[in-house]
Protein backbone atom coordinates (compact mmCIF):
# COMPACT_ATOMS: atom_id res chain seq x y z
CA UNK A 1 0.00 0.00 0.00
CA UNK A 2 1.35 3.46 -1.04
CA UNK A 3 2.25 5.84 2.08
CA UNK A 4 0.35 9.03 2.15
CA UNK A 5 2.23 12.32 1.01
CA UNK A 6 3.19 14.24 3.95
CA UNK A 7 1.54 18.21 3.28
CA UNK A 8 4.24 20.54 3.47
CA UNK A 9 4.82 22.48 6.81
CA UNK A 10 2.91 26.47 6.48
CA UNK A 11 5.77 28.78 6.61
CA UNK A 12 4.72 32.22 8.82
CA UNK A 13 6.23 35.13 7.03
CA UNK A 14 7.05 38.18 8.67
CA UNK A 15 7.44 41.23 5.99
CA UNK A 16 8.48 44.34 6.67
CA UNK A 17 7.59 47.15 4.53
CA UNK A 18 8.45 50.14 5.97
CA UNK A 19 10.52 50.75 8.84
CA UNK A 20 13.95 49.36 8.25
CA UNK A 21 17.15 51.20 6.77
CA UNK A 22 15.27 54.50 7.55
CA UNK A 23 13.36 56.26 10.62
CA UNK A 24 9.63 56.39 10.43
CA UNK A 25 7.03 54.52 7.58
CA UNK A 26 6.62 51.74 10.39
CA UNK A 27 5.11 48.74 9.15
CA UNK A 28 5.79 44.95 9.16
CA UNK A 29 3.26 42.12 8.28
CA UNK A 30 2.69 38.28 9.76
CA UNK A 31 1.42 36.10 7.31
CA UNK A 32 0.33 32.46 7.68
CA UNK A 33 -1.23 30.58 4.94
CA UNK A 34 -4.32 33.11 4.05
CA UNK A 35 -3.95 35.45 6.56
CA UNK A 36 -2.05 38.50 7.24
CA UNK A 37 -2.32 40.05 10.34
CA UNK A 38 -0.38 43.79 10.15
CA UNK A 39 1.27 45.76 12.99
CA UNK A 40 1.66 49.79 13.23
CA UNK A 41 0.78 51.54 10.21
CA UNK A 42 3.00 54.84 9.80
CA UNK A 43 4.81 57.57 8.01
CA UNK A 44 7.73 59.71 7.28
CA UNK A 45 8.43 63.25 6.77
CA UNK A 46 10.14 63.87 3.49
CA UNK A 47 13.97 64.54 3.10
CA UNK A 48 14.92 67.96 1.77
CA UNK A 49 15.54 66.94 -2.22
CA UNK A 50 11.58 65.41 -1.91
CA UNK A 51 10.50 68.89 -3.48
CA UNK A 52 6.82 69.93 -2.67
CA UNK A 53 6.03 66.32 -0.99
CA UNK A 54 3.63 66.54 2.24
CA UNK A 55 4.51 63.23 3.58
CA UNK A 56 5.92 59.65 2.58
CA UNK A 57 3.70 56.20 3.32
CA UNK A 58 4.53 52.79 2.86
CA UNK A 59 3.95 50.63 -0.52
CA UNK A 60 0.60 48.63 -0.33
CA UNK A 61 1.18 46.94 -3.28
CA UNK A 62 1.54 43.35 -1.65
CA UNK A 63 -1.41 43.99 0.25
CA UNK A 64 -3.52 45.27 -2.32
CA UNK A 65 -2.65 41.96 -4.18
CA UNK A 66 -3.56 40.11 -0.89
CA UNK A 67 -6.67 42.60 0.45
CA UNK A 68 -8.82 39.16 1.31
CA UNK A 69 -5.87 37.60 3.60
CA UNK A 70 -5.93 40.85 5.82
CA UNK A 71 -7.58 40.47 9.27
CA UNK A 72 -6.67 43.17 11.30
CA UNK A 73 -4.20 46.34 11.85
CA UNK A 74 -2.26 46.51 15.32
CA UNK A 75 -1.12 49.97 16.69
CA UNK A 76 1.77 50.07 19.09
CA UNK A 77 1.57 53.59 20.04
CA UNK A 78 0.21 57.12 18.25
CA UNK A 79 3.39 58.65 17.17
CA UNK A 80 3.03 59.79 13.55
CA UNK A 81 5.59 57.08 12.56
CA UNK A 82 3.28 54.47 13.11
CA UNK A 83 -0.23 55.84 12.78
CA UNK A 84 0.36 58.41 9.96
CA UNK A 85 -0.71 56.66 7.20
CA UNK A 86 -3.77 55.18 8.75
CA UNK A 87 -5.85 57.46 6.91
CA UNK A 88 -4.33 56.25 3.50
CA UNK A 89 -4.56 52.65 4.16
CA UNK A 90 -8.60 52.81 5.25
CA UNK A 91 -9.27 54.23 1.98
CA UNK A 92 -8.50 51.46 0.17
CA UNK A 93 -9.25 48.71 3.01
CA UNK A 94 -12.11 47.39 5.30
CA UNK A 95 -10.21 46.05 8.33
CA UNK A 96 -10.25 46.27 12.28
CA UNK A 97 -7.62 48.36 13.71
CA UNK A 98 -6.52 47.63 17.12
CA UNK A 99 -4.93 50.12 19.70
CA UNK A 100 -4.60 51.40 23.29
CA UNK A 101 -7.39 54.42 24.38
CA UNK A 102 -5.43 57.30 23.45
CA UNK A 103 -3.59 55.62 20.23
CA UNK A 104 -7.26 55.53 19.50
CA UNK A 105 -8.06 59.35 19.95
CA UNK A 106 -5.75 59.89 17.77
CA UNK A 107 -6.62 57.76 15.00
CA UNK A 108 -10.11 58.85 15.34
CA UNK A 109 -9.29 62.22 15.15
CA UNK A 110 -6.91 61.89 11.57
CA UNK A 111 -9.39 59.73 10.17
CA UNK A 112 -12.12 62.67 10.79
CA UNK A 113 -9.89 65.04 9.51
CA UNK A 114 -9.49 63.32 5.80
CA UNK A 115 -13.36 62.12 6.10
CA UNK A 116 -12.49 58.57 6.10
CA UNK A 117 -14.63 55.76 8.77
CA UNK A 118 -12.89 52.59 9.99
CA UNK A 119 -13.66 50.03 12.28
CA UNK A 120 -11.47 51.16 15.45
CA UNK A 121 -11.17 48.96 18.44
CA UNK A 122 -10.00 49.53 21.79
CA UNK A 123 -7.90 47.35 23.55
CA UNK A 124 -5.97 47.70 26.98
CA UNK A 125 -2.64 46.73 28.06
CA UNK A 126 -3.07 43.02 29.33
CA UNK A 127 -5.50 42.30 26.73
CA UNK A 128 -5.08 39.53 24.95
CA UNK A 129 -7.62 39.20 21.56
CA UNK A 130 -8.04 37.45 18.30
CA UNK A 131 -7.08 38.40 15.11
CA UNK A 132 -7.98 36.08 12.57
CA UNK A 133 -7.71 31.83 12.77
CA UNK A 134 -4.25 31.96 13.51
CA UNK A 135 -2.96 34.99 15.61
CA UNK A 136 -4.14 35.30 19.37
CA UNK A 137 -1.95 39.01 20.02
CA UNK A 138 -1.50 40.01 23.90
CA UNK A 139 -0.86 43.50 24.51
CA UNK A 140 1.90 44.87 27.14
CA UNK A 141 2.17 47.83 29.02
CA UNK A 142 5.59 49.86 27.79
CA UNK A 143 7.06 53.05 28.45
CA UNK A 144 8.07 55.81 25.57
CA UNK A 145 7.48 58.69 24.95
CA UNK A 146 3.72 58.73 24.64
CA UNK A 147 1.39 57.19 27.04
CA UNK A 148 -0.31 54.09 26.44
CA UNK A 149 1.93 52.80 24.41
CA UNK A 150 2.18 48.82 24.04
CA UNK A 151 4.38 45.98 22.85
CA UNK A 152 3.07 43.15 21.53
CA UNK A 153 3.34 39.46 21.82
CA UNK A 154 1.86 37.15 19.24
CA UNK A 155 0.94 33.22 19.40
CA UNK A 156 1.37 31.74 16.07
CA UNK A 157 1.27 28.30 14.45
CA UNK A 158 5.12 28.31 15.04
CA UNK A 159 5.28 30.00 18.29
CA UNK A 160 5.36 33.23 19.90
CA UNK A 161 6.46 36.41 17.64
CA UNK A 162 7.16 39.25 19.98
CA UNK A 163 7.31 42.83 18.74
CA UNK A 164 8.80 45.55 21.38
CA UNK A 165 7.16 48.84 19.50
CA UNK A 166 8.84 51.68 20.50
CA UNK A 167 10.27 51.65 24.33
CA UNK A 168 12.47 52.58 26.38
CA UNK A 169 12.62 51.31 30.13
CA UNK A 170 11.39 53.69 33.04
CA UNK A 171 11.12 52.81 35.94
CA UNK A 172 9.28 56.25 37.50
CA UNK A 173 7.05 57.28 34.00
CA UNK A 174 5.11 60.36 35.16
CA UNK A 175 1.62 58.64 34.62
CA UNK A 176 3.03 56.12 37.15
CA UNK A 177 2.72 53.23 35.07
CA UNK A 178 6.09 51.68 34.21
CA UNK A 179 6.73 49.02 31.65
CA UNK A 180 5.69 45.34 32.46
CA UNK A 181 8.98 43.62 33.33
CA UNK A 182 6.97 40.77 35.18
CA UNK A 183 4.59 39.42 32.23
CA UNK A 184 7.84 40.16 29.76
CA UNK A 185 10.14 37.68 31.95
CA UNK A 186 7.46 35.44 31.79
CA UNK A 187 6.70 35.55 28.11
CA UNK A 188 10.30 34.55 27.99
CA UNK A 189 10.08 31.66 30.25
CA UNK A 190 7.44 30.17 28.22
CA UNK A 191 9.54 30.78 25.17
CA UNK A 192 9.98 33.07 22.34
CA UNK A 193 10.24 32.04 18.61
CA UNK A 194 10.97 35.86 17.47
CA UNK A 195 12.00 39.22 18.52
CA UNK A 196 11.94 42.35 16.55
CA UNK A 197 12.99 44.63 18.67
CA UNK A 198 13.70 48.54 18.96
CA UNK A 199 16.62 49.81 17.42
CA UNK A 200 16.28 53.57 17.49
CA UNK A 201 19.22 53.77 20.17
CA UNK A 202 20.88 50.73 19.90
CA UNK A 203 24.34 52.64 18.80
CA UNK A 204 23.85 54.67 22.77
CA UNK A 205 25.57 53.25 25.90
CA UNK A 206 24.18 53.24 29.10
CA UNK A 207 20.22 53.78 30.13
CA UNK A 208 17.85 56.23 29.03
CA UNK A 209 16.70 58.94 31.65
CA UNK A 210 13.52 58.88 32.76
CA UNK A 211 10.53 61.29 31.99
CA UNK A 212 10.62 62.64 35.22
CA UNK A 213 14.06 63.61 34.92
CA UNK A 214 12.73 66.43 32.64
CA UNK A 215 10.21 67.73 34.64
CA UNK A 216 12.61 68.39 37.63
CA UNK A 217 15.01 70.57 35.16
CA UNK A 218 12.03 72.45 33.95
CA UNK A 219 10.74 72.98 37.55
CA UNK A 220 14.15 74.71 38.49
CA UNK A 221 13.59 76.76 35.38
CA UNK A 222 10.76 78.26 35.48
CA UNK A 223 11.17 78.98 39.12
CA UNK A 224 14.07 81.13 38.13
CA UNK A 225 12.36 82.82 35.81
CA UNK A 226 10.89 86.48 35.59
CA UNK A 227 9.16 87.03 32.62
CA UNK A 228 6.84 84.82 30.14
CA UNK A 229 7.92 81.44 29.24
CA UNK A 230 7.56 79.69 26.09
CA UNK A 231 7.75 76.32 26.31
CA UNK A 232 8.09 73.75 22.49
CA UNK A 233 7.61 70.39 22.42
CA UNK A 234 6.72 67.35 20.61
CA UNK A 235 2.42 67.52 20.62
CA UNK A 236 2.16 63.84 20.78
CA UNK A 237 4.64 63.29 24.50
CA UNK A 238 1.50 64.01 26.75
CA UNK A 239 3.99 62.91 29.45
CA UNK A 240 5.91 66.43 28.85
CA UNK A 241 3.09 68.70 28.15
CA UNK A 242 1.71 66.79 31.94
CA UNK A 243 5.16 68.14 33.78
CA UNK A 244 4.65 72.06 31.82
CA UNK A 245 1.33 72.03 33.24
CA UNK A 246 2.04 71.47 37.11
CA UNK A 247 5.35 72.87 36.79
CA UNK A 248 3.51 76.21 35.70
CA UNK A 249 0.67 75.54 38.49
CA UNK A 250 3.20 75.29 40.93
CA UNK A 251 4.58 78.45 39.99
CA UNK A 252 0.76 80.57 39.49
CA UNK A 253 1.22 80.56 35.69
CA UNK A 254 -1.62 79.93 33.54
CA UNK A 255 -1.19 78.02 30.59
CA UNK A 256 -1.86 78.77 26.51
CA UNK A 257 -1.30 76.55 23.79
CA UNK A 258 -0.47 77.07 20.21
CA UNK A 259 0.29 75.18 17.15
CA UNK A 260 -2.77 73.12 15.65
CA UNK A 261 -1.33 69.41 16.46
CA UNK A 262 -0.44 70.18 20.31
CA UNK A 263 -4.26 72.17 20.38
CA UNK A 264 -5.47 68.65 18.87
CA UNK A 265 -3.29 66.24 21.39
CA UNK A 266 -4.11 68.06 24.60
CA UNK A 267 -7.94 68.00 23.75
CA UNK A 268 -7.55 64.47 22.90
CA UNK A 269 -5.21 63.86 26.06
CA UNK A 270 -7.61 66.19 28.56
CA UNK A 271 -11.31 64.10 26.85
CA UNK A 272 -9.53 61.23 27.86
CA UNK A 273 -8.24 61.95 31.10
CA UNK A 274 -4.41 61.43 30.09
CA UNK A 275 -3.89 65.32 31.30
CA UNK A 276 -4.90 66.06 34.64
CA UNK A 277 -5.31 70.16 34.22
CA UNK A 278 -6.55 72.00 37.34
CA UNK A 279 -9.58 74.22 36.71
CA UNK A 280 -8.99 77.89 35.16
CA UNK A 281 -5.32 76.82 34.27
CA UNK A 282 -5.87 76.39 30.59
CA UNK A 283 -6.31 79.86 28.49
CA UNK A 284 -7.12 80.40 25.09
CA UNK A 285 -3.77 81.81 23.10
CA UNK A 286 -6.19 84.66 22.11
CA UNK A 287 -6.21 85.69 25.59
CA UNK A 288 -2.88 85.29 26.61
CA UNK A 289 -2.00 88.56 25.74
CA UNK A 290 -4.30 89.50 29.09
CA UNK A 291 -2.55 87.97 31.10
CA UNK A 292 0.60 89.73 32.56
CA UNK A 293 4.19 88.06 31.32
CA UNK A 294 5.22 86.46 34.62
CA UNK A 295 2.05 84.46 34.95
CA UNK A 296 2.18 83.10 31.35
CA UNK A 297 3.47 79.81 29.90
CA UNK A 298 2.89 79.03 26.46
CA UNK A 299 3.07 75.26 24.77
CA UNK A 300 4.26 75.42 21.28
CA UNK A 301 4.96 73.08 18.31
CA UNK A 302 8.16 73.65 16.53
CA UNK A 303 10.64 72.09 18.26
CA UNK A 304 12.65 70.80 15.34
CA UNK A 305 12.51 74.32 13.87
CA UNK A 306 10.13 73.38 11.23
CA UNK A 307 9.35 76.28 8.76
CA UNK A 308 5.32 76.73 9.37
CA UNK A 309 5.09 75.42 13.15
CA UNK A 310 3.83 77.55 15.73
CA UNK A 311 7.47 78.45 17.25
CA UNK A 312 9.19 79.39 13.71
CA UNK A 313 5.77 81.98 13.13
CA UNK A 314 6.81 83.44 16.51
CA UNK A 315 10.22 84.04 15.79
CA UNK A 316 9.69 85.54 12.39
CA UNK A 317 7.00 87.60 13.81
CA UNK A 318 4.62 85.57 11.44
CA UNK A 319 2.29 84.57 14.65
CA UNK A 320 -0.87 86.42 15.10
CA UNK A 321 -1.53 85.76 18.63
CA UNK A 322 2.16 86.49 20.20
CA UNK A 323 5.08 88.39 19.56
CA UNK A 324 8.48 87.63 20.77
CA UNK A 325 9.61 90.64 23.60
CA UNK A 326 13.17 91.47 25.15
CA UNK A 327 13.16 88.85 28.23
CA UNK A 328 11.34 86.28 27.21
CA UNK A 329 12.26 82.90 28.11
CA UNK A 330 11.80 80.33 25.13
CA UNK A 331 12.87 76.45 25.76
CA UNK A 332 13.18 74.14 23.14
CA UNK A 333 12.44 70.37 24.91
CA UNK A 334 13.69 68.37 22.29
CA UNK A 335 16.98 67.40 20.97
CA UNK A 336 17.17 67.30 16.82
CA UNK A 337 16.34 64.97 15.20
CA UNK A 338 19.00 63.95 12.66
CA UNK A 339 19.22 66.40 9.40
CA UNK A 340 17.12 68.95 11.21
CA UNK A 341 20.53 70.75 13.11
CA UNK A 342 19.88 73.28 10.58
CA UNK A 343 16.27 74.45 10.81
CA UNK A 344 16.49 73.86 15.27
CA UNK A 345 19.80 76.09 14.62
CA UNK A 346 17.50 79.17 12.48
CA UNK A 347 15.28 79.33 14.81
CA UNK A 348 17.39 79.28 17.84
CA UNK A 349 19.52 82.33 16.41
CA UNK A 350 16.30 84.50 15.66
CA UNK A 351 14.80 83.94 18.56
CA UNK A 352 18.35 85.58 20.16
CA UNK A 353 18.04 88.36 17.57
CA UNK A 354 14.54 88.95 19.02
CA UNK A 355 15.67 89.40 22.37
CA UNK A 356 14.25 86.02 23.94
CA UNK A 357 16.75 83.87 26.77
CA UNK A 358 16.47 80.66 24.56
CA UNK A 359 17.90 77.46 26.64
CA UNK A 360 18.16 74.40 24.36
CA UNK A 361 19.44 70.97 24.74
CA UNK A 362 23.34 72.19 24.51
CA UNK A 363 22.56 74.62 27.53
CA UNK A 364 20.47 72.35 29.90
CA UNK A 365 18.77 69.02 30.44
CA UNK A 366 15.32 69.28 29.15
CA UNK A 367 14.71 66.40 26.72
CA UNK A 368 15.16 62.69 27.09
CA UNK A 369 14.75 59.62 24.64
CA UNK A 370 11.78 57.55 24.30
CA UNK A 371 13.92 55.02 23.14
CA UNK A 372 16.03 52.19 24.90
CA UNK A 373 19.88 52.80 24.91
CA UNK A 374 21.77 49.86 25.24
CA UNK A 375 21.54 48.71 28.43
CA UNK A 376 17.82 48.56 28.25
CA UNK A 377 18.12 46.48 25.28
CA UNK A 378 20.61 43.79 27.21
CA UNK A 379 17.58 43.60 29.83
CA UNK A 380 14.81 43.35 27.12
CA UNK A 381 16.90 40.64 25.40
CA UNK A 382 17.44 38.69 29.16
CA UNK A 383 14.02 38.75 29.71
CA UNK A 384 12.94 37.53 26.35
CA UNK A 385 15.30 35.14 25.61
CA UNK A 386 14.08 34.73 21.21
CA UNK A 387 15.76 31.39 19.60
CA UNK A 388 15.74 34.34 16.59
CA UNK A 389 16.27 37.87 16.15
CA UNK A 390 15.88 40.43 14.06
CA UNK A 391 16.18 44.35 14.83
CA UNK A 392 13.56 46.92 13.75
CA UNK A 393 12.85 50.48 13.64
CA UNK A 394 16.28 52.52 12.83
CA UNK A 395 18.68 53.02 9.73
CA UNK A 396 21.43 50.76 8.88
CA UNK A 397 23.68 51.31 11.43
CA UNK A 398 21.36 51.16 14.27
CA UNK A 399 19.91 47.51 13.24
CA UNK A 400 23.43 46.41 13.10
CA UNK A 401 24.92 47.93 16.20
CA UNK A 402 21.51 45.91 18.05
CA UNK A 403 22.86 42.70 15.82
CA UNK A 404 26.00 43.59 17.54
CA UNK A 405 24.89 43.65 20.84
CA UNK A 406 22.67 40.41 20.39
CA UNK A 407 25.61 38.62 19.32
CA UNK A 408 27.44 40.37 22.50
CA UNK A 409 25.12 38.65 24.67
CA UNK A 410 25.43 34.93 23.36
CA UNK A 411 22.81 34.60 20.79
CA UNK A 412 23.52 32.59 17.47
CA UNK A 413 25.11 35.09 14.60
CA UNK A 414 23.09 32.87 12.08
CA UNK A 415 19.95 33.26 14.18
CA UNK A 416 20.15 37.08 13.89
CA UNK A 417 18.45 38.16 10.83
CA UNK A 418 19.34 42.31 9.97
CA UNK A 419 16.96 42.60 6.94
CA UNK A 420 15.79 45.17 5.25
CA UNK A 421 12.06 46.75 3.75
CA UNK A 422 10.67 44.24 1.27
CA UNK A 423 12.37 41.33 2.57
CA UNK A 424 11.12 38.36 4.01
CA UNK A 425 11.70 36.24 6.61
CA UNK A 426 10.57 32.36 6.94
CA UNK A 427 9.84 30.93 10.26
CA UNK A 428 9.23 27.02 10.26
CA UNK A 429 9.60 24.68 13.56
CA UNK A 430 13.00 24.04 12.76
CA UNK A 431 14.60 26.95 11.31
CA UNK A 432 14.34 30.65 9.61
CA UNK A 433 15.73 31.83 6.91
CA UNK A 434 15.66 34.83 4.86
CA UNK A 435 14.44 35.92 1.22
CA UNK A 436 15.30 39.28 -0.32
CA UNK A 437 13.48 41.78 -2.29
CA UNK A 438 10.48 39.73 -2.70
CA UNK A 439 7.87 42.67 -1.43
CA UNK A 440 6.97 46.35 -3.32
CA UNK A 441 8.49 48.60 -0.49
CA UNK A 442 9.11 51.74 -2.36
CA UNK A 443 8.21 54.89 -0.80
CA UNK A 444 4.65 56.40 -1.55
CA UNK A 445 4.60 60.35 -2.08
CA UNK A 446 2.21 62.04 -1.36
CA UNK A 447 1.51 65.96 -2.54
CA UNK A 448 -1.95 67.17 -1.84
CA UNK A 449 -4.60 65.51 -2.56
CA UNK A 450 -1.77 62.64 -5.02
CA UNK A 451 -1.17 59.72 -3.65
CA UNK A 452 1.76 57.94 -5.47
CA UNK A 453 1.32 59.88 -8.59
CA UNK A 454 4.61 61.69 -7.64
CA UNK A 455 7.48 59.44 -8.92
CA UNK A 456 11.80 59.87 -9.86
CA UNK A 457 10.85 61.77 -13.08
CA UNK A 458 8.64 64.23 -11.24
CA UNK A 459 11.00 64.59 -8.45
CA UNK A 460 13.59 65.34 -11.05
CA UNK A 461 12.04 68.09 -12.95
CA UNK A 462 11.28 69.90 -9.66
CA UNK A 463 15.16 69.27 -8.91
CA UNK A 464 16.33 70.58 -11.78
CA UNK A 465 13.43 73.83 -11.68
CA UNK A 466 14.71 74.57 -8.19
CA UNK A 467 18.75 74.73 -9.29
CA UNK A 468 18.12 76.38 -12.92
CA UNK A 469 14.75 77.55 -13.35
CA UNK A 470 12.85 77.47 -16.57
CA UNK A 471 12.57 79.00 -19.50
CA UNK A 472 9.27 78.80 -22.23
CA UNK A 473 10.04 79.70 -25.67
CA UNK A 474 6.62 80.66 -27.60
CA UNK A 475 6.02 80.30 -30.95
CA UNK A 476 2.76 80.99 -33.38
CA UNK A 477 3.12 79.32 -36.86
CA UNK A 478 1.55 78.64 -40.10
CA UNK A 479 -0.15 75.49 -41.25
CA UNK A 480 2.12 76.08 -44.59
CA UNK A 481 5.63 75.78 -42.08
CA UNK A 482 6.25 79.41 -41.47
CA UNK A 483 6.67 81.35 -38.09
CA UNK A 484 3.76 83.93 -37.50
CA UNK A 485 4.84 85.54 -35.13
CA UNK A 486 7.44 85.40 -31.92
CA UNK A 487 9.20 83.68 -30.31
CA UNK A 488 8.67 84.75 -26.79
CA UNK A 489 10.62 84.36 -23.85
CA UNK A 490 9.31 83.59 -20.64
CA UNK A 491 11.92 83.13 -17.75
CA UNK A 492 10.51 81.54 -14.43
CA UNK A 493 14.11 81.21 -11.80
CA UNK A 494 16.61 81.74 -13.94
CA UNK A 495 17.07 85.60 -14.92
CA UNK A 496 15.00 88.29 -14.10
CA UNK A 497 13.95 89.76 -17.99
CA UNK A 498 13.91 92.64 -17.74
CA UNK A 499 17.41 93.17 -16.32
CA UNK A 500 19.02 90.83 -19.63
CA UNK A 501 16.88 92.01 -22.20
CA UNK A 502 20.07 91.91 -24.28
CA UNK A 503 20.53 87.46 -23.24
CA UNK A 504 16.88 87.57 -24.13
CA UNK A 505 16.49 88.89 -27.45
CA UNK A 506 19.69 86.35 -28.39
CA UNK A 507 17.69 83.34 -27.54
CA UNK A 508 15.25 84.32 -29.40
CA UNK A 509 17.48 84.55 -32.32
CA UNK A 510 18.37 81.18 -31.35
CA UNK A 511 15.09 79.88 -31.24
CA UNK A 512 14.16 81.54 -34.55
CA UNK A 513 17.03 79.93 -36.12
CA UNK A 514 16.65 76.68 -34.93
CA UNK A 515 12.56 76.74 -36.16
CA UNK A 516 13.41 77.66 -39.95
CA UNK A 517 16.42 75.66 -39.81
CA UNK A 518 13.54 72.55 -39.55
CA UNK A 519 11.68 74.14 -41.65
CA UNK A 520 13.71 74.34 -44.35
CA UNK A 521 14.79 70.60 -43.16
CA UNK A 522 11.53 69.61 -44.12
CA UNK A 523 10.02 69.27 -40.11
CA UNK A 524 6.69 70.70 -39.78
CA UNK A 525 5.69 67.91 -36.61
CA UNK A 526 5.51 69.34 -33.78
CA UNK A 527 7.80 67.14 -31.35
CA UNK A 528 10.67 67.95 -33.66
CA UNK A 529 10.26 71.23 -33.76
CA UNK A 530 10.38 71.16 -30.43
CA UNK A 531 13.32 68.95 -29.59
CA UNK A 532 15.36 71.53 -32.68
CA UNK A 533 14.34 74.47 -30.29
CA UNK A 534 15.57 72.66 -27.23
CA UNK A 535 18.85 71.37 -28.13
CA UNK A 536 19.91 74.63 -30.02
CA UNK A 537 18.88 76.91 -27.31
CA UNK A 538 19.99 74.81 -24.35
CA UNK A 539 23.05 74.21 -25.59
CA UNK A 540 23.42 78.49 -26.24
CA UNK A 541 22.48 78.81 -22.60
CA UNK A 542 25.26 76.32 -21.17
CA UNK A 543 27.87 78.13 -23.35
CA UNK A 544 26.93 81.76 -22.92
CA UNK A 545 25.95 80.93 -18.74
CA UNK A 546 27.13 77.38 -17.58
CA UNK A 547 23.72 77.13 -16.37
CA UNK A 548 20.65 74.56 -17.64
CA UNK A 549 17.11 75.07 -17.24
CA UNK A 550 14.18 73.46 -18.38
CA UNK A 551 13.30 74.71 -21.87
CA UNK A 552 9.68 74.10 -22.65
CA UNK A 553 8.93 75.24 -26.16
CA UNK A 554 5.11 75.67 -27.05
CA UNK A 555 3.72 76.02 -30.56
CA UNK A 556 0.40 77.40 -31.44
CA UNK A 557 -0.67 76.84 -34.93
CA UNK A 558 -2.64 79.70 -36.41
Amino acid sequence: MARKKKKPESVLKIIPIGGLNEIGKNMTLLEYEDEIMIIDCGMSFPDDDMLGIDVVIPDFSYLMANREKIKGLVITHGHEDHIGAIPYFLRDFDVPVYGTRLTMGLVRSKLEEHGITGDLETINAGECFKIGSFFEVEAIRTTHSIADSICIAIRTPQGVVFHSGDFKIDYTPVDGDPINLGKLAEIGQQGVRLMLCDSTNATRPGFTKSERSVGETLGSIFSTAKNRIIIATFSSNVHRVQKIIENACACGRKVAVSGRSMEKVVGIASELGYLDIPKGTLINIKKAKSVPDDQLVIITTGSQGEPMSALSRIAYGEHKDVKIKPGDMVILSSTPVPGNEKSVSTVVNKLFEDGADVIYSDIAEIHVSGHACQEELKLLHTLIKPDYFMPVHGEYRHLMSHAKLAEALGEDRDNIFVLGNGDILNLTSTEAYCERDMVPSDAILVDGLGVGDVGNIVLRDRKNLSRSGLVIVCFAVAKEGYVVSGPEIVSRGFVYVKEHEDLIEAFKEVSLSAVEKAFDDGLTDWASLKARVRDELSRYINETTMRNPIILPIFLEV
